[in-house]
Order: structure tokens, then sequence, then C-alpha cells
């Protein structure tokens, strides 16, 4: 794996081995845990618990970006992770990431705590995200998403599914580049889940190491992510339900299959089961 790392104000963490991202969404509608983290303390509360359970960096976010969700107000989105930011980054010394779009919230984020921007819209969204970032020195994670989270899903289509995706995140890198943020601070992301057919996530994992040669650490989350679901459905008489097990132990084959095509970050909700298995791989491809 090549020798990339992480780097914000007091935190340095080296991305020589796979580091995992535990999610902590407090939000009411996101798909998977929308609604069980919405107050301060349980919120404070799981991300303790992912902390313990082995998680490098915490990735908290106030808005859904689910399929077909609706956007909230800076406003609220402030309300909802700054208190949990500031509590959390008190308690514990752990790098949290702030997964918005909204320069705003990512500047008062980061005056709470936070020490990474997590841009789902790769800064496109809010013309003064560039800025914000490359003013405080904090890196940015640029993932790829066809459409917003209002459309992506509707029919998403591609001549060339990794050409496109791989030019895109190189031009994001550029962009970011030229409006002042440092090479070492950029993370990209192919966006699994975001305008994306089964299929078209299937081959993004398959062929992580085209998006890997780009020469930027790399950031995936397929963590429960509905490809896995449809995929084991597909062909049985019954439907695998998003809780079963089968559907977690998809999500560990999914993860298992971008640790060992070099994935330096992978962004997870059940950080206890991941942990050993990344252990088990890094173990191996090293001995």
């Amino acid at each position: 794996m090549s020798q990339y790392f992480i780097e914000s104000g007091r935190f340095k963490l080296n991305l020589d081995k796979p580091c995992i991202m535990g999610i902590l969404n407090i939000t009411p509608d996101s798909f998977s845990d929308g609604g069980k983290y919405f107050s301060v303390d349980t919120a404070v509360s799981h991300g303790i618990k992912l902390i313990k359970n082995g998680a490098d960096i915490i990735d908290i976010g106030g808005e859904s970006s689910r399929p077909f969700a609706e956007s909230v107000l800076p406003e609220q989105e402030m309300e909802r992770v700054i208190p949990v930011i500031e509590k959390l980054s008190s308690q514990s010394d752990i790098i949290i990431s702030i997964d918005t779009t909204k320069a705003e919230v990512a500047k008062e984020a980061i005056n709470a705590g936070a020490s990474i921007i997590n841009d789902i819209s790769a800064l496109e969204k809010d013309p003064s995200m560039a800025k914000i970032a490359a003013e405080m020195n904090v890196p940015v994670i640029l993932m790829h998403m066809k459409g917003t989270p209002q459309t992506m899903q509707i029919d998403p289509d591609y001549d060339n599914l990794m050409h496109e995706i791989t030019n895109y995140l190189k031009q994001r890198a550029l962009y970011a580049i030229k409006t002042g943020i440092k090479k070492d601070n950029i993370i990209l992301d192919p966006g699994i889940g975001f305008g994306k057919t089964v299929k078209h996530n299937l081959l993004l994992i398959k062929h992580l190491k085209k998006i890997i040669s780009i020469g930027f650490p790399v950031l995936i989350g397929p963590s429960k992510k509905s490809f896995i679901q449809k995929t084991l459905s597909a062909g049985t008489s019954r439907e695998i339900k998003f809780d079963s097990q089968e559907n977690k132990n998809g999500t560990l084959a999914a993860v298992a299959v971008c640790v060992m095509n070099g994935a330096h970050i992978i962004r997870v909700h059940d950080v206890k089961c991941i942990k050993p298995l990344i252990q088990i791989i890094t173990a191996i491809q090293n001995s």
C-alpha cells in the first residue's frame, strides 16, 4: 500500500494499513440508523462505542444523503452536529470528520473539534467549501455522485463507468489544488451507492485500483448499501432482510474485497466486525 497519511492539527494518521471510519448519523431519516442517535447523549455514547471497537475516524453527519432524502437548512444541521462534535472531541482523542456539503456547517464543525471535511458533492454544491478547506488547512474527502440525493437513483447510466468516475475525481482533485487545498489533504471516494446500479457498484469495487491509480488515498463506503441486499436476494424466492445476518455478512465480503484491492479508509457502521477482518487481511498481505 502507498505511503499516505492524514494530518490535521494535532492529529496524524498513517494510511500504511487500512483505517476504519465509523459512521455516526445524527438524522431522523438516514437509511441505516436514522433516528437511533438523534439526541446528543445517545450520539456521543455511540461515538465512544465506535472508538472502543476500533474506529480511527468518526464521521458525523446531520443531513441524510439516502436516495430521495430532503435537504435541511444549515442552522438545523449545525444544531444536530455541533454539540456532538464538541462533546465527543472533549471526551476522546479521536479524529472527527464532518459529513456536509455546506461551508458554514464545515467551518463551525472544525471550530468545534472536527478535523476532516467529507463533502459528497466534491466541493460542487457550495462554492465557499473549497475556500474554507484551504484556509483551515484540513483534509477534504471528494466523492463522486451522479446527480443529487433527490435524483441520483433515477435510472443512473454511464457510457464508460470507470473512465467517467476516474476522470471526474481527477478533475475535482485538480480543482481542489487550484483553489489552495494541499495535495496531501485530498482523499477520493468513488461513491458506492450514489447514482449507481447494483452492477455499477460491483464493478467499482472490482476495479477499485483504477481509482487508487489517480494518486490519492481512497475512501470507500460499501457498508449496508442496498446493492448487497439486492445481490443476495437475486435468484431467490425471498427478500433478504436489511438487518439480517446474511446482509451483514455481505457487507463483510464487500469490505474484504475493498481492502484487498487497496482501499485506504473503509467507512462502516459496524466497526466491531470490520476491525478483525482488516487485521487478518493485513496480516496475510504482509506475511
